[in-house]
Formats: structure tokens, C-alpha cells, sequence
């Protein structure tokens, strides 16, 4: 038996699976803060590279699932989301990729801070330094052999053709500028763990209190140490016509790429700070720096990890404070 429908209804029926539920306005970022790893909560326990940011700006924040990433994402009502990206070049490019590429977002004039913990060489830093990064160089891609197969003294690595574009980022001089300009007064934190440990390098630098810094962050996969990577990691930045090498990390670079190919890299700040040495001191092999006794490690890693919050904390603030000025690109920085 055939049934009959009211044409009006069916017309009704038809109007409404035709019509898409009206869209969601994404959420627009003003500052987008990456850490790479939390040792356990996010408050109340041993600060990683996360918790200090989240206790100064998402305590009241709700985690936010975001598919693909690492770890959940905070937003506060300012704009100001973060999240824990995991350590290495795959891990936290990823998991960039994933929070970019994600609809209930607006990343188009978002500031990134790329922010965690990473080693210095003595000759240019010492524990509890907090680095603004110039340029940004991947370590890995290029050639490399053993110094016995290659001429006497001569360096062990060569770039590879093909990789021009993205095995260094120079990024923003003046948004560097703002950064170092508005840290330049902060209080630095130091302990006495650290003060006694500097004393065991003989360099100058090595044995200086904590303070702010500029140079080039080294992003590798590889934990390099000793002083012959220490060296090569120089060449590489001189090779690649950048700063002095100052920084070794494991994820800035690679995360730069996802954001570049997206949104460029005018916006994209990296702040690191140093928790141990690329190299042991002179009465130490590379092996016993990698693996030390007991008593024998740098301290200073809870004071760090709160310099770079409070280093980095000022040009999140400028930028969430003024942002009609700052959400169509940076600034120039006020006359003296």
C-alpha cells in the first residue's frame, strides 16, 4: 500500500538535510605558547617546560582535546593558548601541524613562543641563561663521516643540495629585539647547586650569574656532546652565514617548518633555557658528562625553567595588551 506525504512537510524535510548547521566561529589566537614536556602535573609538583606558563595563564583554563596532537591544548580568555608539543622534531612538529591544521582555531596572526630547556656551550653560556634564538638551524640534514675517513682536523659535515629552504630560519630581527627589550630587567633566578657547578668550567662565560641572551639555536635529533660537536655546531652556524651557535634543542626548527609553510615565520619567537653544558669540564670525558655519578649533574633546573616563564612572560603580556597595534605584525620598537 502506498503511503502519502503532506508535500509541504516533505519539502520542509528536504529543506533542512539540504541547509548545514551554521558554523562555529574559530577561536582567534593572539600568542600560542609550545612546551615539549611536563614532568608530571601541570601544578602543584616538579615544574617541567609547561608548568610555569600554565600556572601564570590557564589555571582556570579547560583542557581542549585536539586530534593528532601530543597532549591536550589551555586558551585563556585573552587568546593565549598553549600546550605540550613532546620532545624531538617528529613529536612536536606533529603535533604543531595538528593544533594549525585544527577548525575551532584562527592561527592567522597568532605570535608563536617556542619555549623549553636545552644545553650551552661554556664558552658562550652557562646554567640558567634564557636564549632568544636569532636563527633557527636543523642540525641533521647535510653529510656527515667519521673524522679518520676525511682530512686530518677538517670538519665532518657538509650540507646537502636540495635542503636550502628549510634547514635554517632566520627569524624576526625586531620581534627578537621586543623580546630581548622588554627581559632585559627581569630577575634572573639562580641556586647554589648552579653557582658551584659553573666553578668546575674554566671560562669566563661558564662561570658568569644567569642573564639574557641572543644567538643561534642548534635543533637536532641527536643528543651531540663533547666538544668536537660543540665545535662542528659552531662551523654549521658560520657555514650557514648565522650567529654564534648558543642553544642545543631537539624540536625548534622542525616546528618552525609546519608553522612557515602555514603561516611564515615573521611571528615565531624561541625562547630556550640552559640546563647543562654541551661538553664536560676538563677533568671530565664526554661519556662521564652524558652519564654522570651521583652529585655530579648541574643544577639549576628549577631556577631555569621559571627564568624562561619570566623572560618570556613580558612579550606575551606587550602583545596581549596592545593588540591592536601588534595583530597586523610587529611593531617597531619605541625611541629610546
Amino acid at each position: 500500500m502506498l503511503k502519502h506525504f503532506a508535500p509541504g512537510l516533505a519539502g520542509l524535510a528536504l529543506s533542512t538535510l539540504a541547509t548545514p548547521l551554521a558554523a562555529q566561529e574559530p577561536m582567534p589566537v593572539k600568542v600560542f605558547i609550545g612546551a615539549m614536556f611536563e614532568i608530571g602535573d601541570n601544578t602543584g609538583d616538579r615544574a617541567g617546560e609547561l608548568q610555569h606558563w600554565y600556572e601564570k595563564y590557564w589555571t582556570e583554563a579547560e583542557a581542549q582535546e585536539i586530534p593528532g596532537a601530543f597532549s591536550d591544548m589551555y586558551c585563556n580568555d585573552d587568546g593565549v593558548c598553549g600546550s605540550v608539543l613532546g620532545m624531538g622534531k617528529v613529536n612536536s612538529s606533529a603535533s604543531m601541524q595538528a593544533i594549525l591544521l585544527n577548525p575551532a582555531y584562527d592561527f592567522s596572526q597568532t605570535y608563536f613562543m617556542l619555549s623549553g630547556v636545552a644545553g650551552t656551550p661554556p664558552s658562550r653560556g652557562t646554567i640558567g641563561d634564557v636564549v632568544w634564538g636569532s636563527w633557527l638551524i636543523d642540525y641533521d640534514l647535510g653529510h656527515r663521516w667519521a673524522p679518520e675517513e676525511g682530512e686530518p682536523d677538517a670538519p665532518v659535515f657538509m650540507p646537502r643540495a636540495g635542503y636550502e629552504d628549510y634547514r635554517r630560519f632566520e627569524l624576526n630581527e625586531q620581534l627578537v629585539n621586543w623580546g630581548v627589550s622588554l627581559s632585559e630587567k627581569v630577575e634572573m633566578q639562580d641556586s647554589d647547586a648552579a653557582r658551584q657547578y659553573r666553578q668546575r668550567y674554566p671560562d669566563e662565560a661558564a662561570q658568569a650569574a644567569p642573564s639574557v641572551k641572543v644567538g643561534t639555536h642548534m635543533t637536532g635529533d641527536t643528543f651531540f656532546h663533547g666538544p668536537g660537536l660543540s665545535e662542528e655546531a659552531q662551523y654549521m652556524a658560520e657555514l650557514y652565514e648565522a650567529d654564534d651557535y648558543m642553544i642545543t634543542e631537539m624540536e625548534a626548527a622542525a616546528i618552525a617548518l609546519v608553522i612557515k609553510r602555514l603561516h611564515g615565520t615573521d611571528r615565531i619567537a624561541s625562547l630556550r633555557g640552559a640546563v647543562n653544558f654541551d661538553q664536560g669540564h676538563p677533568d671530565e670525558t664526554t661519556l662521564e658528562h652524558l652519564d654522570p655519578a651521583p652529585g655530579e649533574t648541574a643544577g639549576g633546573f628549577a631556577e631555569t625553567v621559571q627564568n624562561i616563564t619570566l623572560v618570556g612572560a613580558p612579550l606575551v603580556d606587550r602583545i596581549v595588551a596592545d593588540w591592536d597595534v601588534w595583530k597586523d605584525g610587529v611593531p617597531a620598537l619605541p625611541a629610546e
